[in-house]
């Protein structure tokens, strides 16, 4: 298994484009005919996109997903509805396909009208630019960012136990707004296996649960968050090689959303290990990544293992301190600060100075191990940052 350039474009057949103008982009993706499956945000408020492609997705098929940046079009009532289906409907007559067979998606700010005009010129501007190629995706990848300050595009190759080699690629969006729950963001992943509905809906449900449910920036829960995958069928069956290499995508893109947490500085990767179970061990590695507490310390360099201890307790899964070990490591240091419950790091020692160093780099990875069981868990976050809050104040204006 190996990541290869092309972005979503890395599967054959697939053609995508992106369109940018003042505020507002607009991204598409085509590919017809496939098998799909998707995983939406679990806010009780769905934006009118969200209901639109759950339409569409009632008979496991798409062929087109057309996206917008700048707008969430959402608590935008009926009118909101019918300028999502005016989406889905001018892309199917564009490209000759049914209206069903069209998701819509949109990210941007709450309680705002669409402006139609805008969109449809982005999307006429999107349809002459459609192709299979590496600049196409990125185009699809950065007409979909809001507060995003990259693109984010990744593609694996791998091998299925039949010896044929597929592909799996995605683009994804994702700052602010991201909590538990999916991770607030937008997510279109191809792929060239032959997969039915439900058992593409079993392996990306696994592999939310794993990777896009473990992201944390801020605890806010997006009312938009679509996470769509769409299967031609061109190589061989789906197996469980296709889940390792849909994980390791959506692992991958992960990391990408974390690091680029509105006002991030630095990555956290929080690995909980020894869990009773797969729950007390995600419970216990989302506390720490969401825990505003341990953000602010790793943004300000301090190796405060108590806020750490700390998650971990309050979070619900089953530990004990006297059995606990917590270690910190950056790529090129490692250090326990606390082993089966015994404080290393104190004034003085060679071990606080090495959590220092350690917190001085811009990725950090957390280790905790409970020792009570076998159960595993990996959470991803950010630190919590000045520059956060100045984002977020001046959001709207």
């Amino acid at each position: 298994m190996k990541f290869i350039p092309g972005g979503i474009c890395a599967v054959k057949g697939v053609l995508a484009a992106g369109s940018c103008e003042d505020d507002y982009g607009m991204a598409l993706i085509v590919s017809e005919d496939n098998t799909a499956s998707a995983v939406f945000t679990r806010n009780k408020i769905l934006a009118a996109p969200v209901l639109v492609s759950k339409e569409s997705l009632e008979d496991g098929k798409l062929s087109a997903i057309v996206a917008n940046s700048g707008n969430a079009n959402c608590c935008t009532g009926k009118e909101g509805l019918e300028n999502a289906r005016q989406m889905r409907d001018k892309v199917s007559d564009a490209l000759d396909i049914k209206s069903s067979d069209v998701a819509v998606a949109s990210t941007g700010i709450i309680g705002r009208k669409l402006p139609m005009d805008t969109i449809n010129h982005l999307i006429d501007k999107a349809l002459l630019k459609l192709e299979n190629s590496p600049k196409a995706s990125r185009d699809a990848a950065e007409a979909i960012m809001t507060t995003d300050t990259l693109p984010k595009e990744l593609a694996v190759e791998s091998t299925l136990t039949t010896g044929e080699k597929f592909r799996i690629g995605g683009i994804c969006k994702g700052s602010g707004m991201i909590a538990p729950n999916m991770a607030t963001f937008l997510c279109f992943i191809t792929t060239d296996v032959e997969a039915t509905p439900e058992e593409l809906s079993e392996s990306l449900k696994e592999a939310v649960s794993n990777t896009f449910n473990m992201v944390v920036v801020d605890g806010d829960v997006s009312t938009n968050d679509t996470v769509i995958l769409m299967a031609s069928g061109s190589s061989g069956r789906i197996d469980y090689k296709f889940q390792e290499a849909l994980e390791y995508l959506c692992t991958g893109l992960s990391k990408l959303i974390a690091r680029d947490g509105e006002g991030a500085s630095k990555l956290i990767e929080a690995v909980v290990k020894g869990g009773q179970t797969t729950e007390d061990a995600r419970k216990a590695a989302k506390a720490i990544v969401t825990s505003p507490l341990v953000k602010s310390a790793i943004f300000g360099g301090d190796p405060n293992w108590g806020r750490i201890a700390a998650a971990v307790g309050y979070s619900g899964a089953e530990m004990d301190a006297e059995t606990m070990t917590i270690t910190l490591e950056s790529p090129h240091k490692k250090v326990a600060i606390v082993n089966d419950g015994n404080i290393k790091a104190f004034e003085g020692s060679e071990e606080l100075e090495t959590a220092e160093e350690i917190m001085k780099g811009e990725e950090i990875k957390i280790t905790v191990d409970l020792s009570l069981g076998e159960a595993e868990a990996t959470a991803f976050g950010c630190d919590l940052t000045y520059d956060y809050v100045r984002i977020n104040a001046d959001y709207s204006t």
